[in-house]
């Protein structure tokens, strides 16, 4: 659902070919009916409306202008409701959702390649800025798909210049997730393939500079922890969901802060003996999946 778009609701009910029917039917939301003028007219107005007799619902909306007024309404106008059905599955479901409406922050998730021996890149010298791959090429095609499923995607500095990657979709069909760069040295060079015109950029950086006409430069006083104010920016831009794909020290930064909720850790079947070694992270397990020689673990945040 697009922001202003209708809700589903809204698309389920104008998808019904004998409207008729509605008066007998009984609608399933994963979410409580939104019942608030907001971008778009109330949910619970139209269900009403209809005259849906019974409406089961898997999760209250946490939604401080919903909150649960969406149910009450429901019930006042005489309809059936069932609600907390499957609310675990729904939880998980809406979970950026949840996190953007009680944190005021976007749902964070990390993502790194470590080696068999715990690293994620070898040493390198600063004229050395190509990238030692850890996975295989099918695991980078699912990370692609996977940004076209959030809203932006982070790196910190160092990451930028060494990897000089382009945080876009190449490898699969999908938009470009909104690019946020962490620069604190103000030194990064207007060449990098981030600040090229394929995609937005939010650069958070200690220096007033132009870069490219699709990046925006955002002044960050970096004598203070700025985690906090680039993801109440990221909130304020109504950004609800970001991967942060590196490097060591911004992914660890975030982890020590407790700002992250969900992990995806590939382990690649390589050594590299020495280097920069991976974030240490502590979460519960939720699945670990064999991609080939690759190993995919994905950890939540039990907080």
């Amino acid at each position: 659902m697009r922001c202003s778009a209708p809700h589903a609701e809204i698309n389920a009910l104008n998808s019904v070919k004998k409207p008729e029917l509605l008066r007998e039917s009984t609608l399933y939301v994963n979410l409580e009916p939104c019942c608030h003028h907001g971008k778009t007219p109330p949910c619970t107005d139209r269900i009403i409306a209809e005259s849906i007799p019974r409406v089961v619902i898997g999760m209250q909306d946490p939604f401080p202008k919903v909150a649960g007024q969406g149910i009450s309404q429901l019930r006042n106008a005489g309809i059936e409701v069932i609600a907390g059905i499957l609310e675990a599955d729904s939880q998980w479901l809406n979970r950026r959702f949840t996190r953007f409406n009680t944190s005021s922050r976007p749902y964070i998730i990390l993502k790194w390649a470590q080696t068999l021996d715990g690293f994620i890149d070898m040493e390198r010298k600063s004229d050395e800025p190509h990238i030692n791959w850890i996975t295989h090429e099918n695991t980078r095609i699912l990370v692609h798909k996977w940004r076209t499923e959030e809203q932006a995607v982070m790196v910190g500095g160092n990451a930028a210049a060494n990897d000089n990657p382009q945080l876009t979709v190449r490898d699969w069909a999908g938009r470009n997730p909104l690019r946020v760069v962490i620069d604190h040295t103000g030194t990064l060079s207007k060449d990098l393939n981030v600040f090229n015109d394929e995609a937005d950029t939010f650069l958070f950086t200690p220096i007033n500079k132009t870069y490219g006409s699709r990046t925006k430069t955002i002044v960050t006083d970096f004598s203070v922890d700025v985690l906090p104010f680039v993801f109440k920016t990221l909130f304020e831009n109504n950004i609800q969901s970001i991967i942060v794909e590196g490097g060591r020290h911004l992914l660890s930064t975030i982890i020590q802060a407790g700002l992250w909720d969900e992990a995806r850790i590939f382990t690649g079947n390589r050594y590299f003996f020495k280097g920069v070694k991976a974030p240490e992270i502590d979460g519960k397990v939720k699945s670990i999946e064999h991609l080939g020689e690759d190993v995919l673990a994905f950890i939540i945040n039990d907080f």
